[in-house]
């Protein structure tokens, strides 16, 4: 019986404050909740969760709201931080639990980082992938983006203006996705000293400095999936969660510079902009992450981190996951 329940991937519609959230569960035992970042859905999980599953857990991947077959709501304000931590205790709470580990990855880290912060009776341990969790505190975020890049503007200034940055995908969402990935792959991404493709010049567009092939790990039906998806939904909602950071600053205040106790997890890739901007970051996590357990930084890694290096990730989420105390 537990053979053929961890064999079974299900797709299940859960009551959410969103609406509903989509999500897909393969495994009995303990609840772990996987969220994806931007572009992507619950299928960039899809090489975790049977390998979870057969570790003993209850694997979750969730459509983040505005994402995949989740629930759309139309104002920006409706994608803020606090929203969605409150989608993913709706989640833990449908799914009849009280408390989860919880694994994000991109905008998915932070979503996780929060939640373990802000609800950290129900969200028992946490594992960042690709974005290191870094306190709230400084200047209001778009004060920051405007900031950098000189007279080019950083890609999360550029995704500020609605309806800009889906003026530039929405036309070729396929050939845009290809490019995004490639862009941030470590097989594919540019050469040290090539233009940042994290940063548009003026009057151009992000996709003017993507790579023209898709990395070798993205095959063909995936990228016709992912793009499927996409030309089905748009990409407002996806892009709504860059547009509220600056609301993140203020809904979080109460949580300013605090640290994330629970038992927690990092893995970076080595040549992942996300990761190598960050590195003070990663060195403050015996301030930030007290209850770190493993911390890992992958060579020749870029920021697809479980898609490209799919059997090493699993390898340290079962390997973290078996080291966590039991509740």
């Amino acid at each position: 019986m537990a053979q053929a329940a961890q064999a079974t991937r299900t797709h299940r519609m859960v009551p959410s404050p969103a609406g509903r959230i989509h999500l897909v569960e393969q495994g009995a035992g303990p609840l772990v909740l996987l969220l994806h970042g931007f572009p992507e859905t619950w299928h960039c999980w899809r090489r975790q969760l049977p390998v979870l599953a057969a570790a003993g857990y209850r694997a979750v991947a969730v459509d983040v709201r505005g994402y995949g077959r989740s629930s759309k709501p139309e104002p920006v304000a409706a994608y803020r931080m606090l929203e969605l931590v409150a989608d993913n205790v709706a989640v833990v709470h449908a799914l009849g639990e009280e408390t989860a580990v919880i694994i994000g990855h991109d905008w998915g880290a932070t979503i996780a980082a929060d939640s373990a912060l802000v609800r950290p009776e129900v969200f028992t341990a946490v594992g960042l992938l690709s974005v290191p969790y870094t306190p709230r505190g400084g200047p209001r975020p778009s004060e920051t983006f405007a900031a950098m890049g000189g007279e080019e503007e950083f890609y999360v200034g550029y995704f500020q203006e609605p309806g800009r940055a889906e003026g530039e995908i929405e036309p070729d969402v396929r050939g845009w996705l290809a490019g995004f990935y490639a862009a941030l792959s470590a097989d594919t991404m540019p050469a040290p000293g090539r233009p940042d493709p994290h940063f548009v010049a003026p009057g151009a567009r992000l996709r003017d400095r993507f790579p023209s092939g898709p990395p070798s790990w993205l095959g063909r039906q995936e990228l016709d999936l992912y793009a499927a998806e996409f030309e089905r939904t748009g990409f407002t909602g996806a892009l709504n969660r860059y547009r509220n950071m600056d609301r993140d600053w203020e809904d979080l205040a109460p949580w300013d510079a605090a640290p994330i106790v629970q038992p927690s997890l990092f893995i970076g890739g080595a040549q992942d902009a996300s990761t190598t901007w960050l590195a003070d970051a990663i060195d403050a996590y015996p301030t930030t992450l007290p209850g770190l357990l493993s911390c890992h930084i992958l060579d020749e890694c870029g920021h697809w981190i479980q898609r490209e290096r799919p059997d090493e990730v699993n390898r340290l989420l079962t390997g973290w996951l078996a080291s966590l105390p039991a509740t």
